[in-house]
């Protein structure tokens, strides 16, 4: 029986997002599984994530695993130097005592660390130094990867998902595991990398949507014709390193094969350039569509307060949104999750039903976002622990530290202690928010929140509130990208944005 070493070290970095990963993020997870070590890992066998479905099909497979250790955090700005270096290390040392005859690692693919701006590649790196050439190395990747080309080098093979929202994290890792046996079994491949020349919004990405959802269908029935491995990663768009920006990729048996494959998957992306642009609205306009839109249908109407979406770097504490909801005196709305634990405390010391006076988040240092005061409902308190029932992250235990729900002429505003993206209806109802019953509800979020919301939506908005996670990357500082890349599809590229042309 073949050993196969398996370890994750997941990490999304907006470099323009306010506050690093530390190692006490990673310890809890935030909205992951908490910090996992051993045979403790193979529970993740029956949970939504990569390491999940490649634990449970390698197993069906037949071989032995060796689980070292996993982890994530919620995106943020940098991983600390040392609490990489602490996590990096205790892998390599696992690495080093299995023996394994194979590696699988559970990756995202936009990790920048305080000290590597491709915090995947080196990873990847030690990983092949500690092991050596002659032992596999496969890798699932989060879609919003940036490959770089170390990335492609030191590993045998990249697997990245194909939806977002991410409900194939455990057939990503699934497809993994089958690839990784074919590589045990014999199977040698050739390998291609093609780069994207512009940069494309995590709004546009949706694979609800097209262009993303003909893109992913035109990937599947390639693979079907030809029997190659493909991958496409539109990329974070908020990470600022040369190698930032999407890429299609694959592996093939030959050349030829490969790049029957490759090219006309690449082809059909560029040719609708324009089709990868995101059109948003302002705070203002979002909820006045979204009132006359939940009236019309007599049905919730969801807005994506995407420029503080938690699961690309914002802390989840702006009050753009809120502050146009109470403005336009909409009278049965939700708004989550809005992290600010002095408010909580101020809360729990009011007591339920009680009012207080608070100044509530607008801590995220962005520009036009300043806090809300006004004096709230105390309405109710939980624990901040659930379960994910919805389709993505299904089964995974969150905790956001203690929770209280807020009234505010008619608003809900769950206020937690810590932060987690707003994916889930269940981080509403622990709170005893009934989002279904709302007519317009608030969620910080960019994408994910569409495999739990969509399906109870009359219609889904997307809005630029003030926040620290710019929608549009042509908006961003830019310093380190590649300077001949476009921005945004059919924009400028940076160096002709910066010379003014």
């Amino acid at each position: 029986m073949k050993k196969i070493a398996v370890a994750g070290f997941q990490h999304e970095t907006n470099t323009f997002a306010p506050s690093m990963a530390r190692y006490e993020h990673f310890i809890n997870g935030g909205g992951f599984p908490a910090m996992t070590r051993g045979e403790a890992m193979l529970a993740f066998r029956d949970i939504n994530i990569p390491a999940g479905g490649f634990i449970q099909t390698a197993e069906g497979l037949g071989y032995e695993l060796v689980p070292i250790m996993w982890t994530a955090a919620t995106p943020s700005a940098h991983v600390e130097r040392d609490t990489f270096e602490r996590i990096c290390d205790e892998i390599i040392a696992g690495l080093q005592a299995a023996q394994a005859d194979a590696v699988y690692l559970d990756l995202h693919g936009a990790m920048v660390a305080e000290h590597f701006d491709d915090g995947e590649g080196e990873i990847l790196r030690r990983v092949r130094a500690a092991v050596g050439d002659d032992v596999p190395v496969v890798a699932s990747l989060d879609l919003h990867a940036n490959v770089t080309q170390a990335m492609f080098d030191h590993a045998d093979v990249l697997c990245a998902f194909r939806t977002y929202p991410h409900v194939d994290m455990a057939r990503t890792g699934s497809r993994s595991a089958m690839i990784l046996d074919h590589i045990l079994r014999g199977a040698r491949y050739v390998k291609a990398i093609k780069r994207l020349p512009f940069l494309i919004s995590i709004n546009g990405q949706c694979t609800f949507l097209d262009p993303a959802k003909a893109t992913y269908e035109l990937l599947d029935s390639l693979e079907q014709e030809t029997g190659a491995h493909l991958s496409f990663t539109p990329g974070f768009p908020a990470a600022d390193f040369a190698e930032c920006g999407g890429a299609v990729w694959g592996y093939a048996v030959d050349e030829a094969v490969l790049q029957d494959a490759i090219v006309p998957l690449l082809d059909f992306v560029l040719d609708h350039e324009a089709d990868w642009a995101v059109d948003f609205l302002s705070p203002t306009e979002a909820v006045a569509q979204a009132v006359a839109l939940a009236a019309e249908h007599r049905q919730t109407v969801v807005i994506a307060d995407t420029q503080d979406n938690p699961g690309a770097g914002g802390d989840s504490n702006t009050t753009g949104m809120l502050k146009a909801l109470h403005a336009a005196k909409v009278s049965n709305a939700a708004i989550g999750l809005i992290t600010d634990p002095e408010v909580v405390q101020l809360a729990l010391q009011a007591g339920v039903g009680q009012r207080f006076t608070a100044a509530l988040g607008g801590q995220s240092g962005a520009a036009g976002d300043t806090p809300l005061t006004a004096e709230f409902v105390v309405e109710a308190v939980c624990d901040g622990k659930c379960r994910y029932d919805g389709p993505m992250m299904h089964g995974v235990e969150a905790d956001v530290g203690t929770t209280v729900r807020l009234g505010l002429d008619g608003i809900q505003i769950v206020v937690s202690s810590g932060k987690a993206q707003m994916l889930d209806r269940n981080l509403f109802k622990m709170a005893g928010v009934i989002p279904e019953e709302k007519a317009v509800v608030v969620v910080k979020s960019s994408v994910h929140f569409r495999a739990d919301f969509q399906p109870m939506a009359a219609a889904v908005l997307v809005a630029k509130a003030p926040g620290p996670m710019t929608a549009d990357p042509a908006d961003l500082p830019w310093q380190k990208l590649n300077p001949h890349i476009k921005t945004s599809p059919m924009g400028k590229t940076l160096a002709e944005a910066v010379s003014g042309l």
